[in-house]
């Protein structure tokens, strides 16, 4: 009986040592303040809907998107910038449900893409 007991005790210890285990990468890997944002070359599809579709198509894509703001394709994406709706809820401003929702705000560099790619027309390309 209490090779039973040692048996199960040694179960439950190695699935409580080895159970889920969540690590935010930004602790794990600090971005280092002094690196630079590389803002160049920011273009639709190789920045933009990039950083979309890691941080906000999760919720806001498919046919029912979350507040019926889609953020998958560039039409919808645009319609956003216009109204400027995609700057006051990125850059979490008074007025704006901050995005992602329950999430940390992206990160400067990331804000600054979206800044230089409005600045030079929000571009299709």
């Amino acid at each position: 009986m209490r090779k039973k007991y040692t048996g199960i005790l040694i179960i439950l210890m190695t699935i409580f040592t080895t159970s889920c285990y969540y690590d935010n990468e930004q602790e794990l890997y600090p971005i280092d303040p002094n690196a630079s944002c590389d803002t160049l070359n920011v273009t639709y599809s190789g920045t933009i809907s990039i950083i979309l579709e890691a941080q906000c198509n999760g919720c806001h894509s498919g046919t029912i998107p979350a507040g019926g703001i889609k953020t998958d394709n560039y039409t919808d994406v645009k319609a956003l910038v216009d109204n400027g709706k995609l700057m006051g809820v990125i850059k979490h401003e008074p007025g704006y449900s901050p995005m992602p929702k329950g999430g940390q705000k992206l990160s400067d560099c990331d804000i600054s893409k979206f800044e230089v790619w409005i600045r030079n027309g929000a571009l299709n390309n």
